[in-house]
């Protein structure tokens, strides 16, 4: 039987006005009353709703975080960053990983809004965007992480996807490099990286070619799929850019079950720098996104805008570091 603030009350000789104002840490009472009532709380094992917090006007001090993909160590490292940062600031978090499925998406934001959540924090893509047109509408707060607003008009956090793609293509360019293939996904930022691989290209005197583009959704296994094709193209790349860090990895695994060495026969750069750049076997040459920079940024973001409200809406930019590793070097002559 689920213990209810009645059985509280009763259990402590007290009124209910009283075990409320004990809750909310509010009123004036003994300091012997407030003790004896905490203690029935703890021994019933009574924790307030916070449903019923919620419709009092009060907030609940959680905030709701949805991710497209949670074994992504991308998005882990991200949560673990914004969980953190939440904690330090006394805010819960709720996390969801969605997989980018529509149905998915709009089954937690419903959950989230029923939990009452204080703000949202949003890294998945939502093709459905009428959903956060909801949000929006209802004024609850809600920060974009690594996606772009729109037509919302709320704040977005995100890396410079354009410059870490074109330093990532430069890099390889600079080493001798002309046929490198780009690995996207179907997102937004991986759109902006291959505008900045792009331009590297027109930058450094060459011709791009749409051949050269191949688009995926990022896993390891994936990863290894497009290196079967890029294996038997009839002119080999010397060198691939991978806009996601399990991506890139794959390619390496694909790589070297055929019997290729890396970089020798083939040059790898990645995106993210996750731990597995470091952990996989050569170290992962990758373009950094600062994780929790980027983590503690949002938090801030969403507090100060459930505690004083959204003056305007902005975009804020990380910048991106290329980190070169063991996976990049020249190309063979006869690459």
């Amino acid at each position: 039987m689920k213990v209810t603030i009645y059985d509280v009350a009763e259990k402590a000789g007290v009124s209910i006005a009283t075990v409320s104002k004990v809750i909310n840490n509010t009123g004036n009472m003994r300091e012997s009353t407030r003790q004896k009532v905490m203690r029935v709380m703890e021994e019933l094992n009574y924790y307030p709703s916070v449903m019923a917090s919620a419709l009092t006007g009060k907030k609940t001090q959680t905030l709701g975080l949805l991710v497209p993909d949670i074994s992504n160590p991308f998005f882990s490292e991200m949560a673990r960053t914004i969980e953190d940062s939440a904690h330090e600031q006394g805010m819960s978090v709720i996390m969801c990983s969605t997989d980018e499925d529509e149905e998915k998406e709009k089954k937690y934001l419903e959950l989230l809004r029923r939990k009452q959540v204080d703000g949202f924090i949003i890294a998945s893509s939502f093709r459905e965007k009428k959903l956060l047109e909801g949000i929006k509408s209802a004024g609850i707060p809600m920060v974009m992480l690594t996606q772009n607003s729109g037509t919302l008009g709320v704040t977005s956090i995100s890396v410079d996807d354009f410059t870490g793609g074109y330093e990532a293509t430069s890099h390889l360019l600079s080493l001798g490099h002309e046929n490198i293939v780009i690995i996207t996904e179907p997102r937004l930022s991986s759109k902006m990286r291959l505008y900045g691989f792009r331009e590297a290209y027109e930058t450094y005197g060459f011709s791009y070619k749409e051949e050269l583009v191949m688009e995926t959704v990022a896993s390891m296994e994936n990863g290894k799929q497009c290196f079967q094709e890029i294996f038997q193209k009839k002119k080999r790349p010397t060198a691939v850019f991978a806009c996601n860090d399990l991506i890139a990895i794959g390619v390496i695994q694909g790589a070297r079950e055929h019997g290729l060495n890396i970089p020798e026969d083939l040059s790898i750069v990645g995106f993210d720098n996750t731990i597995l750049a470091t952990t996989t076997v050569p170290s992962l040459t990758t373009v950094a996104q600062p994780i929790k920079e980027m983590g503690k940024k949002v938090v801030d973001v969403i507090v100060d805008h459930i505690q004083h409200g959204e003056k305007n809406a902005e975009r804020i930019l990380f910048k991106p570091t290329l980190i070169a590793r063991d996976t990049t070097g020249k190309p063979h002559k006869n690459g």
